[in-house]
């Protein structure tokens, strides 16, 4: 891989991750503080994500695989984008916010399959030199975190109250435009299918990897990606709204340490698998996740905000341990001909399914826990996905027997 491609490549990936945690991160705290929105609909509103990812495979598969090059299907996805960021810039209430950020959604999510694709598409040994290139999009996320702490200060108390923080949307937008433009120069990937072929709804949703259910282990292993997405749920909606809430400063620049964190377990996964084995790696990742809102639930007071630190640096253990590691798990489980399958359907099920009903029961519980003044018993909101995830680890425990990871050839 040349310099030239290999710059437009990591630029692609920056931006991609940059335009997502520009506005997602800060999303709960918008919404609560912006557009009065109560816990349902604030889980509304992230449950557009679970949407576009159920979508997405369709747009992918029966388009972008099919009639168009990847780089200008990503291109005209930024595009639309861009508009559709600017309009939920413009929003004021919650009925007219909605529609811009489903429509954003399903626009979004088919871009993280394609920007791979992309990137895929020009690589020699992809094993050695994606990881290299991926970097920046994670590189992206943390630069938009610090930018929005660190420089502008939307997350302030002060400018929250004052509206600036919906200027997150007019960023991510500029960016959106940006990298929708830039598309068009990235190298060409032209369409892997012949249009004539015929496809299936269950070759596009990764159906025929079902069959890996019959395997005990696997079939655990299912259900346990999906329950333990409720967890993940809570972080996504909660998280950024309960720091500033609490009055933490710089809360979203404070939470890319989460980022960084990850950059440096994802080097450090291997060392796990060797030492300790893949079933008991998956458990510390579960454990992780127990341990962090147990920080979060105790930690909201004046000396212990170390705690909230901890938990937040947490999530590099939480995320590469589990869900990175299982990634890695379905891939070697599935063997080469389901491989694709297999993944597409573990991403159906964790970021569509579980997600879905993740972000479902933050909302309802969220709004259970609201006081009479409209505050957040947080204490009770983060105690109860521990409670979820330390269920979700006993049974793993129990039920999960591989501990050796063995590739099907």
């Amino acid at each position: 891989m040349n310099t030239s491609i290999r710059f437009k490549l990591s630029l692609m990936m920056f931006l991609e991750f940059f335009i997502w945690g520009a506005w997602f991160v800060t999303l709960g705290t918008f919404l609560g503080g912006n557009l009065n929105a109560s816990g349902t609909q604030t889980a509304s509103a992230f449950s557009t994500q679970s949407f576009g990812a159920i979508i997405a495979p369709f747009i992918i598969g029966l388009i972008a695989d099919r009639y168009f090059n990847a780089e200008k299907i990503l291109g005209i996805l930024h595009l639309i984008g861009a508009l559709l960021m600017f309009l939920m810039y413009k929003s004021t209430n919650f009925e007219t916010f909605y529609p811009y950020v489903l429509g954003y959604m399903i626009a979004y999510m088919p871009t993280l399959a394609l920007v791979n694709s992309i990137a895929f598409n020009q690589m020699n040994d992809p094993e050695k030199e994606f990881s290299t290139i991926r970097v920046w999009g994670t590189i992206g996320w943390i630069v938009a975190g610090l930018m929005i702490s660190y420089i502008f200060h939307w997350d302030s108390s002060v400018n929250i109250s004052g509206g600036l923080l919906r200027n997150t949307f007019l960023m991510a937008g500029i960016a959106s435009a940006v990298l929708g433009l830039f598309s068009f120069i990235l190298p060409l990937t032209p369409p892997k299918s012949n249009k004539n072929e015929k496809v299936t709804v269950s070759d596009i949703l990764g159906l025929d990897a079902l069959k890996l259910l019959k395997n005990r282990d696997f079939l655990v292993f299912f259900i346990s990606s999906i329950l333990i997405c409720i967890p993940l749920a809570f972080y996504y909606q909660n998280a950024n709204p309960f720091l500033s809430g609490i009055g933490l400063e710089n809360p979203t620049g404070k939470m890319t340490l989460g980022q960084i964190s990850e950059v440096l377990f994802m080097l450090l996964l291997p060392v796990f698998f060797k030492k300790f084995g893949f079933k008991n790696t998956l458990l510390l990742g579960m454990l992780a996740w127990v341990l962090r809102y147990v920080l979060f639930a105790y930690g909201n007071s004046g000396e212990l905000t170390f705690m909230l630190i901890i938990g937040i640096a947490l999530h590099g253990i939480c995320y590469d341990f589990f869900f990175v590691s299982g990634q890695i798990y379905t891939n070697a489980r599935a063997g080469e001909k389901n491989r694709s399958a297999a993944q597409g359907l573990i991403t159906l099920a964790t970021y569509g399914i579980g997600m879905l009903i993740g972000f479902y029961i933050a909302g309802i519980i969220t709004d259970t826990y609201k006081t009479a003044d409209n505050l957040v018993d947080w204490k009770m909101v983060w105690l109860i996905p521990a409670g979820i995830a330390a269920v979700v680890m006993v049974l793993f425990a129990l039920f999960f027997k591989e501990n050796k990871l063995v590739k099907i050839k």
